[in-house]
């Protein structure tokens, strides 16, 4: 149990002030426990943070096999839309999203090669999904390969906006980005 509240608290805290600012005996405190009781659970803060980052990247990836479902009810431009537009109030609200744009985007120097090894076989995940999604949509008129590509780089594109410049540049942004690429795609 003492783990898996390590690990919560650990979330909050790396995504909060990223690895570097995130304290173990802040991470302790929040949790109850004495800094040294952590090293009952994890050898280090790298593996404490290695840990968060895997169980957070494999959230993600249910996450986005759950929300990627083909559907005869809902366009697949509104699928794609709305994974977007909703993505500013994830990342408000939930420390794991702020957590994983934080390691995609600044990763600890350190232990860039492993972080990074993981956001990309995630990432690869993500675009095989849409891959499959664009393979059975009549809508898309370009290669379906280039079109998730496409769609990665609109995702990287807004999240970074949102990172960088906030909810209002992000909401600004989106549209305008969304139907250049829309646009192109279909």
């Amino acid at each position: 149990m003492t783990s898996d509240q390590i690990k919560e608290a650990a979330i909050h805290h790396f995504a909060a002030q990223g690895f570097e600012g995130a304290s173990l005996a802040a991470i302790a405190n929040e949790v109850g426990i004495k800094k040294q009781s952590i090293y009952t659970h994890f050898k280090s803060k790298d593996e404490l943070f290695l840990a968060v980052m895997t169980e957070v990247l494999n959230k993600e990836v249910e996450y986005i096999k759950k929300y990627f479902v083909p559907s005869d009810t809902k366009p697949l431009k509104n699928v794609l839309y709305q994974y977007l537009a909703e993505y500013s109030n994830r990342y408000e609200k939930d420390d794991n999203t702020k957590f994983m744009l934080r390691i995609c985007f600044l990763p600890p120097s350190h232990l860039y090669e492993e972080v990074m090894n993981h956001v990309y076989s995630y990432l690869d995940t993500f675009e095989e999904l849409l891959t499959a999604i664009f393979t059975n949509e009549h809508v898309i008129s370009v290669n379906v390969s280039e079109a998730a590509i496409a769609y990665m780089g609109l995702v990287d594109a807004v999240l970074v906006e949102m990172l960088y410049g906030g909810k209002e540049r992000f909401n600004k942004r989106l549209p305008p980005c969304w139907n250049v690429f829309w646009n192109g795609i279909s």
